[in-house]
Parts: C-alpha cells; structure tokens; sequence
C-alpha cells in the first residue's frame, strides 16, 4: 500500500517539523476532520457545552501553534488513540473558564461546527456508555461518512450521481432485501442494471473505506484491525 507514504501520521511528523505553511495547512485540515470525536468525548466526560467547546478549539489550537505532536511516534498506537491520548494530556492540566481568553494565540480558532457536533451528541443513546465508547462511535461515524462523501464526488464527476443518489441507502443492506425494482424505475434502468450497478458501488465504497483506514494507521497489518474496531464501535447500542 503506497499510500501509507501520505497518511495521517505523515502529516502530523511533517506539520512537527514544520510548523508554517503546507505542513501546518494540512495539519489544520485533518484537525478540522476529526475533531468531533474529542468533542463528544469531552461532553461525555462531564464537561459542559462550553467547556467542551473551548477546550476542543483550544486542544486544536495548541497543536497548530505549539507544535505539540512534535514528538509523535506512529509506532505506538493508530492515530485515533494518539489524538484521545492527547486531547486527555491536554485537558487534565487545562481550567476552561481561566484560559478561555488565552487561548489560540495569533491564529484564528478553526471553523468547528459546534451546533450540529452538540445535536449528535446529543442523539447518542442515553446509558452507561463511556466517554471512550462515545468516542469510538463518532470517529467510526466520522470514517464512514468521509467515505461516503469520497463516493459522492467520484460519482459526481463521473456524471453518476443520480446513480449514487438512488443507491447510496442501501450500501450495507443485504442485498435481497434491496428493492431494486423501485429504484430502478426512479433511475431509469432495468432491474438487472440496478443490480450491476449497487454491486459496483458497493465494491468501490469497500476501497475507499479501506483506504481511509489506512490514513489512520501505521501498517497495513493494522488495516483489518481497526475496521473491525470501527464495525464493533458502530455496532453498539
């Protein structure tokens, strides 16, 4: 897998020793990707809708100025563990409310859709889960809808997204339980070509799947691995 020379933890060793330009750009971006996890992990934890907030753009803002994965190995862990590890290290010596003003320094905090994160925390079931659990779940959520949005756009410049559109709902269902009579009428094609074609965009979201897991770990030994995790961490009620 040639793509392990480009996944995530690459960013972060380049953003390490570079803390300007492309490297903190793209550093900043897969910030602005999975930051919700470390939100909800944070609500879960007690924190309150503020709090959590303000220590969420803090966290992120700490990491962009200060350099603080300077010292990351990637041989130690898959990325979603080393970023909770972080955020727990980061929050422990933190009081929300004292460096609320302090934070973030000269550059601007990142734009975190704080609304939508909190009303899907808060549409997480309410039991005993823990707050690793709860973190678990909104990265798997965060994995599978990154892909989902890959799909999406590799349909669109194909000029298939009516395609992508009509079948999109049934990528994980059985597929005798697809009605595939229905979509094809809506999608203009017989059955047989409906069938044909949930089969490819099945096939293509498992590659894409896999290739975004690959960006969050070190090995490709490790592949199978965390999408298991990600299938048991969706899985749980």
């Amino acid at each position: 897998m040639s793509g392990f020379d480009t996944t995530h933890w690459s960013i972060v060793r380049a953003a390490g020793s570079d803390s300007t330009g492309r490297s903190r750009d793209a550093l900043a971006h897969l910030c602005s990707t999975y930051w919700e996890p470390l939100y909800a992990y944070l609500r879960r934890e007690g924190h309150s809708t503020e709090d959590a907030e303000d220590l969420t753009q803090g966290f992120f803002a700490r990491v962009l100025e200060k350099g603080v994965f300077e010292a990351a190995d990637p041989t130690r862990g898959r990325f979603r563990s080393f970023l909770l590890a972080s955020l727990r290290h980061y929050a422990a010596n933190e009081r929300a409310h004292a460096q609320a003003l302090k934070r973030g320094g000269s550059l601007p905090p990142l734009p975190l859709e704080f609304d939508g994160a909190e009303q899907r925390y808060l549409a997480e079931p309410e039991d005993t889960a823990t707050p690793e659990r709860v973190f678990d779940r909104r990265w798997a959520l965060t994995v599978l809808n990154r892909t989902l949005a890959r799909l999406g756009v590799e349909y669109r410049r194909r000029g298939r997204h009516e395609v992508f559109e009509g079948l999109k709902a049934h990528l994980i269902a059985p597929d005798d339980g697809v009605p595939y009579d229905k979509i094809a009428d809506r999608l203009g094609l017989s059955a047989g070509a409906t069938r044909v074609a949930a089969h490819r965009l099945r096939r293509r979201y498992g590659e894409l799947l896999r290739s975004e897991v690959a960006d969050t770990v070190n090995t490709p030994e490790d592949v199978e691995d965390e999408l298991g995790h990600l299938v048991q961490a969706v899985g749980r009620d």
